[in-house]
């Protein structure tokens, strides 16, 4: 039966098992040599992070091809015009072209864990939360896509890849999960 490990990454933690001098990764918090990340988080970004020791399983969550959904929420500067939304819901264009069309909404400020650093805040500038799902994987695509509508992240934090969800773990928290059930 292969393993499946649903973990709620940290904020600056590395999305690897490797030592990388004094910078935090996946070996401070899981000690199974057997598992493998299915796709990544940058290190300023948090939330879900799948591990399986099941190739094929990996080769399904990362493969393009595959169009596997991730679901993000996202804490940005400044209020989401209509027009914002709807430019991210199209698709925008980056310098390595244009994206896959999203699903994107504003949410009210969800009920996370506080984060270490706390995002800086700037009195004279409101922040809002939006949801994000896209099916492609691009380096820092949410916070590029974001940026490009004029509203740069400030916070981002994955919740869901695919049937997997993040639950109620918290910040630095992992459990496995039965290959049938998904999160």
């Amino acid at each position: 039966m292969p393993k499946i490990v649903l973990f709620n990454k940290p904020f600056d933690v590395l999305t690897q098992f490797r030592p990388d001098g004094v910078r935090p990764t996946l070996a401070q918090f899981i000690h199974d040599p057997s598992l493998r990340v299915a796709g990544r988080l940058d290190r300023d970004s948090e939330g879900l992070l799948l591990l399986t020791d099941d190739g094929a399983l990996n080769a399904r969550i990362t493969q393009p091809r595959q169009k596997q959904f991730k679901t993000y929420r996202v804490q940005v500067d400044g209020l989401p015009t209509e027009a914002a939304l709807q430019a991210l819901r199209d698709g925008v264009l980056l310098n390595d072209g244009p994206t896959l069309p999203a699903r994107v909404s504003a949410i009210d400020a969800p009920d996370v864990w506080p984060r270490t650093p706390p995002v800086r805040f700037r009195a004279q500038l409101p922040t809002s939360w939006l949801e994000i799902e896209i099916c492609e994987g691009r380096n820092r695509q949410v916070r590029r896509m974001t940026a490009a509508v004029g509203l740069p992240t400030l916070r981002l934090i994955r919740v869901r890849i695919g049937d997997w969800t993040l639950g109620d773990l918290q910040s630095g928290e992992w459990r496995e999960v039965a290959a049938r059930q998904k999160g």
